[in-house]
């Protein structure tokens, strides 16, 4: 029994075949019957005659797939089945998150099964240790900054960007280099007005502009780059104010753990009058994004270089 639990449709699909390869293998059985259960159109009693036992007690694999959303019958035939398992079978129940099937889930991680976590990848230092992943399993090297730029150009969607390791790997010879990722998917740059953000505050000034440039081009609002700035620069200025007797505590800050290591490291290359300097100019440019202003992506333009260059790198 496995119950493999988490909202990324891409690892969920790796987790299930990793368990009927295994319960294959286990068995010894190349032609091991494999039976699909939708939650959402659950009927009672579909389990007990998928689980029931065979004439001749050959191992099967039982997938209960959307448990979320799974009916009743489902959430109340499952976790009394578990209770009792028939020995040879494998459930294997993928539920994508939610609170619906409380008791179903609370019964089967009673039992001690397995349970593979497959949480989204939201922040790129993840998808690009997932990238890596990729590319060690399949035996081939790929470059720090290649690793970054196709997390740039395909990180949106984790199913794309592992078809473009897959590619990478079967087209090319070698350590895949920048190069390569910028032959394939340079036209492909994501870029919102957070990587502008980030790039700005790091004090990359070229970097900045030229995401901030790739961003307008693909329709990103200047009001949505601006705001990106702000909210980074509050987020620096919450955390510089720990720093002082009497400041806020961290856990006040109303910050993800990520984000307040982030906030902390990016501050070394800022200085009170830096931050003082690139919030005014935030601020400034907020006003004319909204219509203080004739052009708005000039005033967005010179709020990013003026931010990155308030930096003390």
């Amino acid at each position: 029994m496995i119950l493999v639990s988490g909202p990324e449709g891409l690892l969920a699909e790796r987790a299930v075949e990793r368990a009927v390869a295994l319960a294959r293998e286990s068995a010894g059985a190349e032609g091991l019957e494999r039976t699909d259960v939708a939650g959402p159109t659950y009927e009672a009693g579909r389990l007990a005659v998928a689980t029931s036992p065979s004439l001749f007690g050959e191992p099967r694999v039982v997938v209960v797939d959307d448990a979320q959303l799974g009916t009743d019958a489902l959430v109340t035939e499952v976790a009394d089945y578990v209770a009792a398992p028939e020995p040879d079978v494998t459930l294997v129940v993928v539920h994508r998150g939610g609170q619906r099937g409380k008791r179903m889930l609370d019964a089967i991680k009673a039992t001690g099964a397995p349970v593979v976590v497959c949480d989204a990848l939201k922040r790129d230092s993840d998808k690009e240790d997932f990238v890596r992943a990729e590319f060690r399993a399949a035996g081939r090297r790929i470059d720090a900054e290649a690793v970054q730029g196709l997390v740039a150009a395909l990180g949106s969607d984790l199913r794309e960007l592992a078809s473009s390791c897959s590619q990478l790997v079967a087209d090319t010879t070698g350590t895949v280099t920048t190069a390569v990722v910028d032959r394939y998917y340079g036209g492909r740059m994501e870029v919102t007005g957070f990587r502008v953000a980030d790039a700005a505050a790091a004090g990359r000034a070229a970097d900045a502009v030229t995401l901030l440039r790739h961003a307008l081009a693909s329709g990103v609002d200047p009001v949505v780059v601006v705001a990106a700035l702000a909210l980074k620069l509050r987020q620096l200025a919450k955390v510089a104010a720990t720093r002082s007797a009497g400041g806020p505590r961290p856990q006040e800050l109303g910050l993800a753990p990520w984000q307040l290591e982030r906030a902390r490291k990016e501050l070394v290359r800022w200085t009170p009058e830096g931050l003082a300097t690139a919030i005014t100019a935030v601020a400034r440019a907020d006003e004319e994004v909204k219509g203080a202003g004739r052009d708005p992506v000039y005033s967005v333009e010179r709020a990013v270089l003026t931010v990155a260059r308030a930096t003390s790198r």
